[in-house]
């Protein structure tokens, strides 16, 4: 069930005067953004060669090929940039691509459906999936623990995330209150 075309990052905006581009890549290596040749925007209609010229503050600074003058760089601010999916080379095992793992069915162990896949987040201490079902999303530490069985093929997951608590429950909406305070 792999999408066609995989997100590798999204232009922030513009780098000083001449032209240059600030850009967040989602690579596990940053730089690797520009290793697979041109990029296209999520239309597909424009093409992007990028020149990496360096990095500052978490960003890549890049050259775009055509692109002249700050107004024109900071015009494209918030362009995803976009490669085929037959262009990366194919994951190591027990490593998938982001875009794989949206759009997959969630099981839970007992192999009831618990929703579906519907984005990969990672705000630093790893990857964290969202599942939407019924109710709001639950989110799952993508872990070999939480997530014992992923096939991609077959477009589903298992999930046996820690505790027991369903979301939306009164016991998942009980706050611990922590200790007296006096």
């Amino acid at each position: 069930m792999p999408q066609d075309r995989v997100c590798l990052g999204a232009i922030a905006g513009a780098h000083g005067v001449k032209g240059l581009v600030k850009i967040k890549s989602f690579t596990a290596r940053p730089e690797d953004i520009a290793a697979y040749g041109p990029l296209s925007d999520e239309a597909g209609t424009r093409s992007f060669s990028l020149d990496l010229r360096g990095a500052a503050k978490g960003l890549l600074i890049a050259r775009v090929e055509g692109l002249a003058g700050r107004e024109a760089a900071q015009a494209l601010k918030g362009t995803r940039l976009y490669l085929a999916r037959a262009a990366l080379p194919p994951p190591e095992e027990e490593e998938y691509y982001h875009a794989d793992l949206v759009g997959l069915v969630a099981y839970d162990s007992a192999g009831r459906v618990v929703g579906r896949v519907v984005a990969v987040h990672n705000y630093g201490a790893g990857d964290i999936l969202e599942v939407q079902g019924e109710g709001p999303s639950l989110l799952v530490p993508f872990t070999a623990a939480a997530v014992p069985e992923v096939d991609i093929a077959a477009g589903r997951l298992v999930l046996d995330p820690p505790g027991e608590v369903e979301p939306g429950t009164e016991e998942a909406n009980e706050a611990d209150p922590g200790p007296a305070v006096e």
